[in-house]
């Protein structure tokens, strides 16, 4: 039996057009420059652990510990100036993985969604994890354009993995994890170039987890992209495909990252 623990692994303080962009005079609302507080609202940084016959496997990593004592060193100057971020106690993934009898070591699979702060913050506390993996996409575009804080996975042995052709996806892109149609990660650029989901089989149906493809179900619902893409028009077919997948018979539900209307349970 597969079981999915979702978590969420602090917050962040963001404008509500980095979840959800909008078309105004502003021209970057999505840093919240000169926007008023009603537009800011703190929403979770998720993450999920897959236990499944073939191991144990997380996706991303939350805030690291580091985020409750220097945030803007952590963060880097970029970063630090569009958000806020906060991590309670008990709340790292590691404090999480404890706290149900697990260690880092215990990981056998630590997928990569991609390779923004708030999805790979925490990859140091779990270095004893026994693989790291993203997109070769991804992994070119994190260490080559702006956007991204490449210290924060400096000296951690990420590995990468090319798309092949698999049945799901709006591109039909991504790979079959173990070779047996339980565990696909899908292909959803437009967010990032490298940008991923990952489709869980259980016995009530397909779990969609879709990263940064939709900060909530209104994401798709609206055909509303996010506030930063790599490419609008990657990031609104991504999208629609996630959109067409919640109205299938065998597709149990869909789990954006940021959605506060998700709050942390157990599927199995």
């Amino acid at each position: 039996m597969t079981t999915i623990h979702v978590w969420h692994c602090g917050q962040v303080y963001v404008d509500q057009a980095l979840a959800f962009r909008e078309k105004l005079l502003h021209p970057a609302p999505y840093t919240g420059i000169l926007r008023p507080k009603s537009k800011k609202n703190w929403v979770p940084v998720s993450t999920y652990l897959i236990q499944h016959q073939k191991g144990n496997i997380l996706i991303d990593t939350g805030w690291s510990e580091e985020i409750r004592t220097s945030p803007k060193k952590h963060l880097g100057w970029f970063s630090h100036a569009l958000f806020k971020a906060k991590l309670l106690p008990g709340q790292s993934v590691r404090e999480q993985l404890y706290a149900i009898g697990l260690r880092p070591k215990d990981l056998d699979i630590v997928l990569l969604s991609h390779l923004h702060v708030d999805h790979v913050s925490g990859i140091k506390d779990l270095i004893d994890s026994s693989k790291f993996l993203t997109s070769a996409i991804e992994w070119k575009s994190a260490n080559k354009d702006v956007g991204y804080n490449r210290s924060m996975w400096q000296d951690v042995p990420i590995q990468t993995f090319e798309m092949e052709t698999i049945p799901f996806g709006p591109y039909n892109k991504g790979i079959d994890l173990f070779q047996e149609g339980t565990v696909y990660l899908v292909f959803t650029p437009g967010h990032s170039k490298g940008l991923f989901s990952v489709m869980v089989k259980t016995d009530g149906g397909w779990v969609l987890i879709v990263s940064d493809v939709a900060y909530a179900e209104r994401s798709w619902k609206e055909s509303i992209i996010p506030g930063i893409t790599s490419n609008a028009e990657e990031a609104l077919r991504s999208l629609q495909w996630v959109q067409q997948f919640s109205l299938r018979d065998d597709c149990r539900c869909i789990l954006a990252n940021h959605d506060p209307t998700i709050k942390p349970h157990i599927i199995t």
